[in-house]
């Protein structure tokens, strides 16, 4: 019971760490070019697999609070999902499983960004700025993961096994 209690506290603060980093610099979080600082919270599941529920609750919270579209609120979450599951499979390899956010948030979220934020109703795909919407979505994911995500995991890494232990 201990171990679950534990388990829940810590993807609960994760949640909230997520919801709040996003919501205090909301400002760059949403629309059409996104540095969200939240996101390096994502390289968390190298340290802790309470960290993918904490991630997808976060998320889900960040984007139904943050106004955005419910397509954008279901495919950015499923992004950070699948993208958190896939670092803690690849927790061996920090470098690698850095990338998997940058590689989901580009795919997903990068024409999400497009089609709510920058395409007008009705008009046709612009393929050049539908790909432009997923490279600057990429490089945004790619600065925060590789940059402020490393710098976090390392930090933690030093941390008592106990307060990361899932």
């Amino acid at each position: 019971m201990k171990s679950t209690t534990h388990s829940l506290t810590r993807a609960a603060l994760i949640a909230a760490l997520y919801l709040l980093l996003t919501i205090l610099f909301q400002p760059i979080s949403f629309g059409a070019v996104q540095f969200r600082v939240s996101e390096a919270l994502t390289l968390l599941p190298v340290l802790t697999a309470d960290a993918v529920p904490g991630l997808f609750v976060g998320c889900l919270l960040a984007n139904l609070l943050g106004g955005g579209i419910w397509y954008d609120v279901v495919l950015g979450t499923i992004a950070t999902l699948l993208a958190a599951i896939c670092t803690r499979k690849l927790r061996n390899q920090p470098l690698l499983a850095a990338f998997m956010p940058v590689l989901f948030n580009g795919l997903i979220v990068g024409p999400v960004v497009y089609m709510a934020y920058v395409r007008a109703p009705g008009a046709p795909i612009s393929w050049p700025v539908l790909f432009s919407s997923m490279g600057t979505v990429a490089l945004g994911e790619l600065a925060v993961c590789y940059v402020l995500g490393l710098l976090l995991i390392k930090a933690l890494s030093h941390l008592p096994k106990r307060y990361l232990a899932s």
